[in-house]
């Protein structure tokens, strides 16, 4: 009988032991530091406060009157060491993409129950017809590619660094 209450026990135990390695594994994947590493092997992307304060990134063309206001915490950090220099892709690339990416991602807005509504917060007015300079479209661009590897998201047209 004594052997009978050891062994269970000790089942018990090791059933107790995995359910706790269970749920500590599905914890995110968060240094101390406040670095998140990406996907696909990209690296760290700060997510600490003072990266937050720090990543603000105002795209504006003056002489339009157009601006587009990012704040995303990582994401001028990615601008700045993973994407291609302005100038890589031609602004016809970028706005062609842009077009379809807005439309998915506006898309996306409309359905908080089937999409993070914390990612998909308000709609892009984005007007095909306009013409918002090379700027705009570069880091609008850059930005759905940031959004699509920071939070594994995958639109209906490939982003490619």
């Amino acid at each position: 009988m004594l052997t009978y209450i050891k062994e269970n026990t000790m089942k018990n135990l090791l059933y107790f032991l995995l359910l706790g390695l269970f749920i500590y594994s599905c914890s995110t994947t968060q240094s101390r530091n406040g670095v998140l590493y990406g996907e696909e092997g990209l690296g760290p992307y700060d997510t600490t406060d003072t990266a937050a304060a720090n990543d603000t990134v105002r795209i504006a063309n003056d002489s339009l009157e157009y601006e587009i206001i990012i704040i995303e915490p990582g994401f001028s950090t990615f601008l700045n060491s993973i994407a291609r220099p302005e100038g890589y892709y031609s602004q016809s690339y970028l706005e062609n993409k842009n077009r379809f990416l807005v439309a998915d991602y506006n898309q996306r807005v409309q359905q908080p129950f089937r999409y993070d509504a914390n990612i998909y917060e308000q709609q892009i007015n984005y007007d095909p017809q306009i013409d918002y300079g090379y700027e705009v479209n570069y880091k609008l661009y850059y930005w759905f590619v940031y959004l699509s590897q920071r939070y594994n998201q995958r639109f209906s047209v490939p982003t490619r660094i």
